[in-house]
């Protein structure tokens, strides 16, 4: 190997990237589609559950209404919420608007902040109504 292939640069990874919002959403998109269809996983269960009768039906909603299914369903409703306002994101990108790098960013900000704010009202009426 010549002095001059041992001097080139490696190429970029994970560990040079400076990690930024746009890098952020497009994996929390992803992660909300597969956290989404193992939560309609549970969803079918509850569904199959209240078919078969109360015993099976007090056994999947007894695990829902624990502490640690409260959290799931918590967790599922966020994704569910993310999911769909940067899928909105996207279709809008897909019209040719917000492809600049600010907008993007900002944009990229309100899917979480609206995604968390529609979380809390739809769990704070939940359990007022």
């Amino acid at each position: 190997m010549s002095q001059q292939q041992a001097n080139r640069p490696l190429s970029p990874h994970l560990q040079i990237y400076r990690w930024q919002i746009s890098m952020l959403t497009s994996i929390a998109h992803r992660a909300s589609g597969i956290v989404l269809s193992i939560g309609s996983v549970f969803l079918a269960f509850w569904l199959i559950g209240a078919a078969s009768g109360p015993d099976a039906f007090a056994g999947i909603n007894g695990f829902a209404a624990s502490w640690f299914g409260q959290l799931l369903m918590f967790c599922w409703s966020f994704a569910l919420f993310y999911h769909l306002c940067n899928g909105v994101r996207h279709l809008v990108w897909d019209v040719g608007v917000g492809l600049d790098i600010e907008t993007a960013r900002l944009t990229g900000y309100v899917a979480i902040g609206v995604a968390a704010a529609l979380t809390i009202f739809v769990w704070i009426w939940a359990f007022i109504a």
